[in-house]
Parts: C-alpha cells; structure tokens; sequence
C-alpha cells in the first residue's frame, strides 16, 4: 500500500511540476496568403488570388510533452478574383484574424524542430460589400491544418491551408440565394522574442 502510494504521489508531482515548466513566449507573425473563393451555384467561379497578413502572436508551451497553443490577432488583406457573367471582377477583403491552433511540436536538437498544427480561425470583416451588389458577413469560421519548421529558437516557418467553415457572403433574394466561401493557402514567417 506504501508503495502504491509513493507512486501515486510522486505522479501528482509530475503533474504539478509540468505547469510551472510552461513557456509562454511573445512574437511577430506575418506571411502570403493565396486565397480561392468558390460558390454554391455556377454564378461565378474563383480563381487564386494572392494577399497578405501580420500582427502579434502567443505561443504557450508545455516542453516536455511539446504540445502548445498558437494564437494570433492579424490584419489580413486578401485578394477575391470571379468570373462571373458580367465579366472578370477582382476585389481585397480586409479583415482581422484571429487562429488558434493547437501545436504539437517535435524537436531535432535544440535548434531544430518540426510542428504540426490545427484549429479554428475566426475572421472579423473590416469591409461591408464585396462587390458592389454583394454584402459581406461580418463574422466568418475557418479550419486551419499546418506544419512547419521551428529553427534556432526564435524563427518558425510554416505552411497553413485554411478551409472556410461558415459562409463568407450571400447572394440572392427570395427566389435565388448562392453562398460564397474563401479557402486559403498560407506561408508564413514568425520571429519568437
């Protein structure tokens, strides 16, 4: 009995012990963002456009089990190009984006290491039409799956695909109604202080 609890214990302990080991660290995200929209209906179809994002970013790590929370607040322009009837019409959605993405990350020595990613995004519009006959959300839900590379302890690069979750626009009234929807790629660069 005294050894079963000698164990338990000393497990508790550990456990106590992982928290106070946690590192929270303070950066500066930016990166390309090359963005597709795609609709419901055959009303218009997307093309690749490119854009960009940067702000600040937090990253928590528990470094003896190497998983962690990324989160970013990030001004994003991206560019939105359709082919519709009309013809070929292009516009920039700038927004602000907020990832939180669960890290998982693996270390080769102590100045390399590779990640995996995952987690939601939220983008809040900074722009109400997209189009002129188009009415932006004001709110839109995204699913990032990424991975990337952590060198010297300071630089991360990484490679996101971001799926749209919710819609990014209506179109339509009563007898017609089409949703627009944005997927992206994303390279990004981060300076951890």
């Amino acid at each position: 009995m005294k050894k079963v609890l000698s164990t338990l214990l000393l497990v508790v302990c550990c456990w106590l012990a992982i928290p106070a080991q946690a590192q929270i660290h303070f950066g500066v995200k930016g990166g390309l963002d090359v963005s597709k929209l795609s609709c419901s209906t055959d009303m218009f179809k997307g093309d690749n456009r490119t854009g960009f994002f940067i702000g600040p970013m937090m990253e928590f790590t528990v470094p003896v089990l190497g998983i962690g929370i990324d989160a970013a607040a990030l001004y994003a322009q991206s560019g939105l190009k359709a082919e519709s009837k009309d013809g070929l019409e292009s516009e920039t959605l700038k927004s602000i984006e907020v990832p939180i993405n669960l890290k998982w990350t693996i270390g080769l020595g102590s100045t390399l290491g590779v990640y995996l990613a995952a987690g939601p995004q939220f983008g809040f519009n900074l722009d109400d039409k997209l189009w002129d006959n188009i009415e932006a959300k004001k709110c839109a839900v995204s699913v990032n799956v990424g991975a990337g590379l952590k060198l010297i302890q300071h630089l991360q690069i990484g490679v996101n695909y971001n799926i749209g979750a919710s819609k990014l626009a209506n179109i339509g009234d009563e007898n017609f109604e089409a949703n627009i929807r944005k997927n992206s790629w994303q390279v990004s660069l981060a300076y951890i202080f």
